[in-house]
């Protein structure tokens, strides 16, 4: 042999022996002695003790993933037992995690460019004690060494598996803790089935109502024909409290969640009951390292949309018992999340509700907006909203003040401290609205706007009787006590509609018109009117009242003073005109004239709104002498609640004239202005309204003539 052939096989036998006896010290390495090391370098980089306490393993295996030559180079899979991370010293607990074994496997030639490249983890029986004071310190805030150089190193994480496993969580600020258990299954069981048990248990636990309303819905929960091969291998059970709420729960997930692989979508099934509140779903997490996206089947229900606040940090009102159901898509980001409800349906309380809601968080403040629908809106489901359900109902939904007993308005505090967390641009239409056959309102509209803490309701439309009421409403949360304004239009309220059920409107050609101009202050139904001020106006003409109609309606002292004037007898209406002045909370009656067929009344004097007190005198003029007992003038003193009326002396009868006469002149010529040109009676013919109020602004008074007020009477 040549000496040039000689040196080069000297050479390779060399190299070839040393990397013989180099893998042969690795092989039989004994890596325990690499543990001080190791648990010296890993405890100051994460700021706390970190510690293998038993053996430290490795074994060398090709990967057979990779062909060619590279298939050939062994990859190390190292074994680590019993593994223990210690929590801070101001914790309960001394362990912020325990591991039996931690499994992963290492790419040798990606070190060579600096990359650490671990395919897969596999966590063995992992025990975790997650903790965080009333001080806002957390223990899984590691103290992370402070280096502004970048890294020439890079961490490449593939998967992440896991066995049976228990998570604590003890959560200071939020009155949270909870053991969370995880077992795997005897059986993997495919995303379909899943899919099809959730909804199935989901429906079954709201009531029968819920289930006709969220079954619309089921169109679109069968799973993508991607998922059918997904397959749920670990079961969980959780139980505790959040937010000092009882909540337990259970679920199903995948065994490895796939880091880097966004096509390898990782399944999720939740059924948790917080208090009364259910929320349950199915569905995939995706690419969890960039904090990913969900995709999931969604259900709620519950008692008030009110308690899902301390679960999900939107600020919805209080409602009567509700049940939903609908599709959930998820952005999620370091930076802010988009949270989008798709195409849900469900009731809340006997009246429908469908649409779309998209949350976004990020920036000063996280915003809901979206486009809601009720094909059926029944008109107490929203009572609850202000506050104007029964004690009976603030008690099933747990979280109202209670009415007190001699109060008729609602005292309940709007919760304003939740409007000033989010913000709102939602629109809410409703086709058809419920209130019973008595008063039939049509149809509502609204545009609600949350802004720093402002509710506006611009507008707030409602479709009543072949007529409208147009509103704009402000209530100012970011103020305390918190303002509110109202401005509200009435107009062309056809009375023969507003009272379908009562005969004697059935040929009226009258209508109502009004308006009203408010401010206020204070949290509440009652605290806002007790301190209003403005102005309120109403007009009606050709109509006709009794006390059964008012009864109906529910205007409790108009029932009891109609009662008192006619009995029950149907009583026709030429024209009731009112004007009322506001200030701080009592409503004075600056004009209050009803004309009917019988006799003139007047009514003056004050509502308190602020002590819901009555301080009113009736007064009757009768029309001839066929209802005697029309000559002597009513009181009407009591609360709103509980009113009190009577007959007054007889010389309250004078002052009470003149009282009219002085008071009645400014505020006669101020309604006739709700008097549309165009729509005097709703058929284009005089209105007698405006006959009287004419009368009214030239003389101060109303002559009662003997048959009914008209034009062509007051030129004679």
């Amino acid at each position: 042999m040549k000496r040039g052939p000689k040196w080069l096989v000297l050479i390779g036998s060399a190299l070839l022996a040393w990397v013989l006896l180099l893998g042969l010290v690795i092989a039989t390495f004994n890596w325990n002695r690499a543990r001080p090391f190791i648990n010296d370098k890993v405890s100051e980089a994460i700021g706390r003790p970190f510690a293998i306490n038993g053996d430290l393993t490795v074994e060398w295996q090709r990967d057979r993933s990779s062909h060619g030559p590279v298939g050939w180079v062994p990859w190390p899979e190292f074994t680590a037992r019993d593994v223990r991370i210690a929590n801070p010293g101001w914790a309960t607990q001394p362990q912020f995690a325990h591991l039996d074994a931690l499994h992963f496997r290492l790419s040798p030639l990606a070190l060579l460019a600096h990359r650490i490249d671990v395919p897969s983890l596999q966590l063995v029986n992992p025990g975790i004690d997650l903790e965080r004071d009333k001080q806002g310190r957390a223990t899984w805030d590691f103290a992370l060494p402070q280096d502004t150089a970048p890294s020439n190193w890079h961490l490449n994480l593939g998967s992440v598996g896991f066995g049976s496993g228990v998570i604590r969580l003890h959560d200071g600020p939020t009155q949270t803790s909870l053991k969370v258990t995880v077992t795997p299954l005897q059986s993997a069981i495919p995303y379909a089935e899943i899919v099809a048990q959730q909804t199935t248990e989901a429906r079954r636990q709201v009531n029968q109502s819920a289930a006709r309303a969220t079954r619309q819905a089921a169109g679109d929960d069968k799973p993508a024909a991607s998922n059918r091969s997904i397959t749920y291998q670990f079961g969980w059970n959780a139980q505790g409290t959040y937010q000092g709420n009882p909540l337990n729960g259970h679920g199903k997930t995948g065994a490895v969640l796939a880091l880097q692989n966004a096509n390898q979508p990782f399944p999720v099934q939740a059924d948790v009951h917080l208090g009364d509140s259910h929320i349950a779903l199915v569905g995939t997490l995706t690419d969890p390292l960039q904090l990913g996206a969900l995709d999931l089947r969604l259900w709620f229900s519950g008692s008030s949309m009110a308690k899902l606040y301390p679960l999900t940090g939107i600020t919805l009102p209080d409602t009567p018992p509700y049940a939903t159901e609908g599709h959930l898509k998820a952005t999620l980001g370091d930076k802010g999340s988009r949270y989008s409800y798709q195409g849900f349906r469900g009731h809340v309380g006997g009246s429908d509700l469908d649409g779309d809601l998209l949350f976004v968080t990020g920036g000063a403040r996280p915003k809901l907006s979206g486009d809601l629908h009720s094909n059926r809106l029944r008109l107490s489901d929203l009572a609850p909203l202000i506050g104007a359900d029964s004690n009976a109902e603030k008690k099933q939904r747990d979280d109202g003040k209670p009415q007190p007993a001699d109060k008729l308005l609602p005292v309940e505090p709007f919760r304003t401290e939740r409007w000033r967390a989010m913000g709102a641009d939602v629109k809410f239409t409703a086709a058809r609205i419920e209130h019973g056959k008595a008063l039939p309102i049509e149809s509502l509209s609204t545009h609600l706007v949350l802004n720093n803490g402002a509710l506006y309701l611009d507008p707030l439309s409602f479709g009543v009787a072949g007529g409208a009421v147009r509103s704009n409403i402000t209530l100012d949360g970011s103020r305390q006590p918190m303002h509110g304004v109202l401005k509200l239009h009435a107009r062309h309220l056809k009375l023969k509609q507003l009272f379908p059920e009562f005969a004697p409107m059935r040929t009226s050609f009258g209508e109502i018109n009004g308006d009203a101009d408010l401010t206020a202050q204070g949290n509440s139904i009652a605290t806002l009117l007790g301190s209003a001020d403005g102005e309120l106006k109403l007009l009606m003409n050709d109509g006709a009242i009794s006390k059964t109609l008012l009864e109906t309606a529910g205007l409790n002292v108009g029932n009891i003073i109609i009662g008192k004037l006619f009995g029950d007898k149907n009583v026709k209406i030429n024209c009731a005109a009112t004007d009322m002045t506001a200030k701080s909370g009592l409503f004075d009656m600056r004009l209050f004239v009803f004309d009917t067929g019988d006799a003139v009344i007047n009514v003056h004097g004050t509502v308190n709104l602020s002590t819901e007190a009555l301080d009113l005198d009736v007064k009757p003029h009768t029309r001839g002498l066929r209802i005697l007992s029309l000559r002597s003038p009513l009181y009407v003193r009591g609360t709103l609640k509980h009113p009190d009326v009577g007959v007054q002396k007889g010389p309250l009868l004078l002052r009470g004239a003149g009282a009219i006469a002085l008071g009645a002149l400014a505020p006669a010529a101020a309604l006739i202005a709700l008097i549309a040109p165009s729509h005097d009676n709703g058929e284009g013919g005089d209105n007698t309204c405006r006959a009287v109020l004419q009368q009214l602004r030239h003389t101060g008074n109303i002559t009662p003539p003997k048959g009914k007020l008209s034009p062509s009477a007051l030129k004679k």
